[in-house]
């Protein structure tokens, strides 16, 4: 296994990759979890069977199992979960083998109470639920290790255990806890963090309303306030922070107790990284692990494919590109969300190769078989409660085989092609956007992220989503969204970017106060002690807030036709070297006195170029915006021959000379992701929209072709909802670029492979035009 490091800063662990049950270990990982428990013994051949049918190579095991592992304090039962793993192994099935401990079993609530979280108001957090104690009790921390431990003796030298799944979701339901433990626990992480309690009082501003603590003992987590929510900011993003650390110390120490007894076997745990929702400072947690594993579950609606490939870019540029693994998704509907949509026929396949497209070389679902009973139970499954005649279980099947192709074509361990731009996200600043007492309560750091990925796919381009703490020295453009909270460091990294030639895209509310929730003074954005605000060349007088106000508009217009909805920096000075490119006009403007204001604008700063949006706009908008100024998707795209029923536009819907990647760019209807490997480059290109795309001329060879067809001279061929097929079922078609026009389908997918040769060579002119 390869022992590069996995930090930024090179002090992470080795990245170590699990080895599967193949005669030489390779191959991308295929399964989900699987909770034999549920069923009746007599089920699990069948289970296998059906594995085995669908192509999963690996499943993760025990993770809800701690009462059926340890049913009082004095008994273990490994029999039920030995006799599986065997089944399992014999199978040729791997298993990535949890610590057990994400929910305890009853007799340990029963015997401490003590151990459960409790809510903002006191309220406490009953058991029922997963994950119903407090990470730092260490009443619950003794139990927990003790298991972890049992659980690695038991397990550490079974040959079919190759990894370790440690906890689950870490956060989900005890993200925050107001428990005497978690008191105990936050003060001492402030003493840490300030050493005096100076310190503490400077940092959380505790003079306004007479809140300054003269020891550590007097500090109080942000408990309930009653009807005033307006907590101190700076003990709020501590405490967020705090949170985040403590699951991650818990983490940690359970990691540790299994690797000692264990150490030969990589660990790792799912994070929850999404489009929308930040749950930890997963940058900081990833760290941690040996291999970066993810959760994410679909947003159904117009944004469903984007919405997967934003979450995805983080975890890619989380995981330093190294490969990750997907440690759950759906097949089709959850059972959480308000409505709970199914994925339409294809869509199974066409997020899963996403994922892989984006890094992923591992495919899981939750879960192998679905549930009869418990609060899962309408949550789709590998194999669901219609049993293996279904569009789910046949899809799941076809990515089955899909998976086993990219496989032997020499996929695994290809790493993303870096992007031009880096959208940065920073889990701090979306905590710090949370806040109550800020100008507005509907600011979103990833709201607006995922508007600005979705913006650079409609302008016919993708963008990496990288970590403020990234490095982002290596991209030409850098955009902060939202990015409320910039230290001094930070914003001379900046600075630095921008004087050596990259651009910067700023954001509205971007850099408004530091790291300790100070506000910049002498005009906004402050951050940097006016740093920020002499790389744009502009200075903020106020904030102009629109909303549902009886008698007000709640909409402002810009000279370019977009609007803003939400925000309005009312920018009062303008340095002479700034050009305008949009000014709020009309009725409205005038009205709140915004008219002739600049909204947005571009400063040349050193050897580079500042951008300032000083205002909210929408996904159109921001395109907008992208192809004038940026001159993203200005290429135009020549039509290939006719293809019924095949919009063509020169934006939308047709490709000429796909190798072409300029010509590509200006199709917002596709997205193209690369995968360099050694010896081969892997190109993906996914339908976005629901009209069919027509390709002329596919560069390299086609590996596999989803739900599309081909055409060249000799005859057409309909490819099968599997793959790359010939209309008789018969053996897989080779089509070489000069043969090939295709056309994909709604949910379609090409993927073609070229040697390195010509792929290195672009790579390299890539780079060095950065």
């Amino acid at each position: 296994m390869p022992t590069v490091s996995r930090s930024a800063k090179g002090s992470g662990r080795a990245f170590r990759w699990p080895n599967l049950l193949t005669p030489d270990g390779r191959g991308i990982a295929y399964g989900g979890d699987y909770n034999p428990e549920q069923w009746p013994e007599e089920t699990w051949d069948d289970d296998i069977r059906l594995m085995k049918e669908a192509g999963v190579n690996v499943v993760a095991l025990a993770i809800f199992s701690w009462g059926r592992i340890q049913p009082d304090p004095q008994t273990w039962d490994f029999d039920w979960l030995d006799r599986i793993v065997e089944k399992l192994g014999k199978a040729g099935i791997a298993v990535n083998m949890s610590s057990a401990t994400a929910t305890a079993p009853m007799w340990l609530y029963q015997m401490h109470p003590e151990v459960l979280p409790l809510e903002s108001d006191g309220t406490i957090v009953h058991p029922g639920s997963r994950q119903s104690w407090s990470p730092s009790s260490p009443v619950f921390r003794k139990y927990a290790l003790s298991m972890c431990r049992k659980m690695a003796e038991h397990y550490k030298d079974n040959p079919y255990v190759v990894s370790w799944h440690v906890g689950n979701e870490y956060g989900w339901n005890n993200r925050h806890d107001y428990s005497p433990d978690s008191q105990h626990a936050f003060r001492q992480w402030c003493k840490a963090r300030y050493g005096t309690i100076e310190a503490v009082n400077e940092a959380w501003g505790t003079a306004f309303w007479s809140q300054q603590v003269r020891s550590f003992d007097q500090i109080q987590l942000p408990m309930h306030p009653g009807d005033d929510v307006m907590i101190n900011p700076g003990l709020q993003l501590d405490f967020e922070r705090f949170g985040s650390d403590a699951l991650k110390d818990f983490f940690a120490a359970e990691r540790d107790a299994i690797a000692e007894i264990c150490p030969g076997k990589p660990l790792t745990t799912n994070f929850m990284v999404a489009a929308d929702q930040c749950v930890m400072d997963y940058a900081d947690w990833s760290d941690e692990v040996d291999f970066v594993s993810n959760d994410q579950y679909f947003e159904p609606g117009a944004k469903h494919l984007d919405a997967l490939l934003c979450g995805d870019a983080l975890v890619d540029s989380i995981s330093l590109r190294l490969p990750w693994y997907l440690m759950e998704h759906s097949t089709s509907a959850v059972q959480w969300k308000p409505v709970n949509a199914r994925k339409r026929g294809g869509e199974l396949v066409r997020d899963a190769l996403a994922h892989v497209a984006m890094g992923a070389d591992a495919i899981n679902f939750f879960q192998v078989r679905q549930s009869e009973a418990g609060s899962e139970a309408f949550h789709s499954a590998m194999i669901p409660h219609a049993g293996e005649q279904t569009k789910i279980f046949r899809e799941v099947c076809e990515l089955g085989e899909a998976l086993k192709t990219l496989s032997k074509a020499g996929l695994q361990g290809s790493k993303v092609e870096q992007a031009d731009t880096a959208i940065l996200f920073d889990a701090q600043s979306q905590w710090a956007s949370e806040c109550k007492t800020l100008p507005t309560r509907k600011l979103s750091h990833l709201d607006d992220v995922s508007t600005w990925y979705s913006a650079f796919l409609d302008a016919g381009h993708r963008a990496d989503v990288v970590p403020l703490r990234g490095d982002f020295s290596g991209y030409t453009t850098i955009v902060l969204p939202t990015v409320l909270s910039l230290s001094d460091q930070q914003t001379q990294r900046i600075e630095r970017f921008v004087a050596r030639g990259g651009t910067v895209i700023v954001g509205y509310a971007t850099g408004l106060v530091d790291e300790d929730f100070h506000v910049g003074l002498g005009g906004y954005p402050g951050a940097g002690n006016g740093l920020l605000r002499k790389i744009l060349g502009v200075s903020g007088e106020e904030f102009n807030i629109l909303g549902s106000i009886d008698g007000e508009y709640d909409s402002v217009q810009l000279s370019n036709g977009a609007v803003s909805r939400l925000w309005q920096t009312v920018i009062g000075s303008v340095a002479d070297c700034v050009t305008v490119l949009a000014s709020y006009q009309g009725d409205e403007a005038k009205d709140w006195e915004l008219e002739g204001i600049p909204a947005i604008t571009r400063n040349g700063y050193g050897k580079g170029r500042a951008y300032y949006i000083g205002c909210d706009l929408d996904q159109e908008a921001l395109a907008s915006f992208l192809r004038r100024y940026l001159q993203l998707g200005m290429t135009q795209a020549h039509s290939g021959a006719g293809v019924d029923n095949v919009e063509q536009t020169t934006m939308r819907g047709s490709v000429d000379a796909l190798d072409n990647v300029d010509a590509f760019n200006a199709c917002s209807d596709l997205v193209h992701i690369r995968r360099n490997g050694e010896g081969f480059a892997f190109d993906f290109y996914l339908t976005r929209g629901r009209q069919p795309v027509r390709i002329d001329h596919v560069g390299g060879e086609v590996v596999f072709l989803y739900r599309g067809r081909v055409e060249n001279a000799g005859a057409d061929r309909q490819i099968a909802e599997g793959g790359l097929q010939m209309a008789d079922g018969e053996a897989t078609v080779r089509v070489q670029a000069e043969d090939a026009a295709l056309v994909l389908e709604r949910n379609g997918i090409l993927i073609t492979r070229q040697t390195c040769g010509d792929a290195t060579l672009k790579s390299a002119a890539k780079e060095a035009e950065r």
